[in-house]
């Protein structure tokens, strides 16, 4: 038997049939076609499916959809506004701190809560933020130093480049 759950993902508000055992990364990613929310090790490990459960980065495969019932939640796909960019999103492709891109919206919404509640974070504060997403490819360097850069532009929108739809 199925549970009603009601969730605000990325501002609007969904109203949505699930089994109580489905996770939070599941109904995202079936429910709702938010697959920005990447599902890899789904015991919590890698932190690539990381989400902002009321500007909480949590990891998505780790709670219940029930558990989310009431509350909000932003994916990578609630980021960039009316397609331009985040400032950390920006600073990234700045930075060269991608490569594959699986990481990616773990480590935009993780640096994004950090900013959020932090502005003016040290080197540690970022590190700590982004210690439990994990990326293959680049190294944590470029990631962090893209952070911090983006710290200081925090709050100004960036004309360029436009976000991606896939």
């Amino acid at each position: 038997m199925g549970s009603i759950i009601k969730i605000r993902v990325n501002g609007e508000l969904h109203t949505i049939e699930t089994e109580p055992n489905k996770t939070l990364m599941w109904v995202l990613r079936r429910k709702l076609g938010l697959t920005g929310t990447k599902s890899a090790c789904e015991r919590g490990d890698c932190g690539l499916c990381t989400v902002l459960l009321d500007d909480d980065p949590v990891k998505s495969c780790l709670i219940l959809a029930v558990e989310a019932s009431g509350r909000s939640v932003t994916t990578i796909e609630g980021i960039a506004k009316d397609g331009v960019l985040s400032p950390i999103q920006t600073k990234l492709i700045e930075h060269g701190a991608l490569q594959c891109g699986f990481c990616t919206p773990a480590v935009v919404l993780a640096g994004e809560a950090l900013l959020r509640r932090n502005p003016a974070p040290t080197r540690e504060d970022v590190i700590e933020a982004i210690e439990g997403v994990l990326c293959r490819c680049t190294g944590y360097r470029q990631i962090v130093d893209a952070v911090l850069d983006a710290s200081k532009t925090r709050g100004l929108v960036s004309p360029r480049p436009r976000a991606i739809e896939f």
